[in-house]
């Protein structure tokens, strides 16, 4: 056999090859999240009266102005420092504006730690009416986590932000500009279709003379990606802190299927496949040690969930259930 014959045997084979790997991810793919909840999870703690009582719905009518999400696993040390600021925040933004309400959705994501007794002093000092804590049955990851929290919010708009308080808090007024800029009337906030993204995009080469050759291939690696499989024209898709329509938190978070750090990227390529608005938003942001990332196993997984993002919805094994009617 010549050379030329055996490259196209080869080149056979591995067509073949392709084609049988992505039929069997197809009949494998589950087509729509299989979303579980434990019984535990319906119910918080209400120190004040020694009893628990059920979560709302994201499909009820909203009753805050706000809800932040905080996505926590093993995070006793670095959690009570973010719910100082931005609790110190809030109240002040509350006192200011009688018309602005909040609550704060703490998510233990199965943590191993203290984090749901440190959370709970801060739902004993504030009440339960702006502190609760949700305490999963099993750990989830980043994506699951905040699906969790959302799927259990008041408000007519919903952040998540990280608990290691990266972005300074203060940043959520300019992400809240951004996204009612781009909605008609206020009396439509919740149900406009906006996504508002923190963005650490501006201090890229700041970042870049800090870090070392290799991070800041895989970092450039990683946007490539990004770019090719799935999500255009946003620069920084990981930056843990973006404000959502309750609208939009409710079709996005339905149909989301990566759990872990990449579910930014699916949550963005979903929302640019379904015309949802995207801006982002320049924040102040400081590293914060303790990340639960590791410098080469995480890209990885991350590389791995972008091209399975971009795999499963072009084969059609992934399908949005989110409805675009209100």
């Amino acid at each position: 056999m010549d050379f030329l014959a055996l490259l196209g045997y080869l080149i056979g084979l591995a067509v073949v090859a392709v084609i049988i790997l992505c039929a069997v991810l197809y009949w494998m793919s589950e087509t729509y999240p299989s979303i579980a909840s434990h019984k535990s999870e319906d119910f918080f703690n209400d120190p004040s009266s020694g009893k628990k009582l059920p979560f709302p719905s994201i499909t009820d009518k909203p009753s805050k102005s706000l809800t932040v999400v905080v996505p926590a696993y093993n995070e006793e040390k670095r959690l009570p420092l973010m719910l100082e600021e931005s609790l110190t925040y809030l109240e002040e933004r509350a006192q200011k504006d009688n018309a602005f309400t909040y609550e704060m959705i703490i998510v233990d994501d199965g943590s191993k730690d203290k984090t749901t007794e440190v959370a709970m002093g801060y739902t004993n000092k504030f009440g339960c009416d702006k502190v609760r804590i949700l305490t999963l049955a099993w750990n989830r990851g980043k994506g699951g986590a905040v699906r969790m929290g959302m799927f259990r919010a008041r408000g007519k708009l919903l952040l998540f932000a990280d608990a290691d308080g990266a972005t300074t808090f203060p940043e959520y007024g300019r992400v809240e500009a951004s996204l009612r800029n781009r909605c008609k009337e206020e009396s439509e906030v919740s149900e406009a279709l906006v996504v508002s993204c923190g963005s650490r995009a501006h201090l890229e080469e700041e970042s870049v003379a800090s870090r070392s050759v290799f991070r800041t291939v895989l970092m450039y690696g990683f946007h490539a990606l990004v770019w090719v499989f799935a999500v255009r024209g946003v620069r920084d898709t990981q930056c843990g802190f973006k404000l959502l329509t309750r609208r939009a938190g409710r079709i996005l978070f339905n149909s989301l299927h990566v759990e872990r750090w990449a579910f930014d990227v699916e949550m963005l390529y979903l929302a640019q496949s379904l015309g949802i608005t995207i801006d982002e938003v320049a924040v102040e942001w400081n590293e914060i040690e303790g990340t639960k990332m590791t410098p080469v196993l995480s890209w990885l997984e991350m590389g791995l969930d972008l091209f399975t993002i971009w795999l499963r919805y072009t084969l059609g094994a992934w399908r949005i259930r989110g409805d675009m009617k209100k």
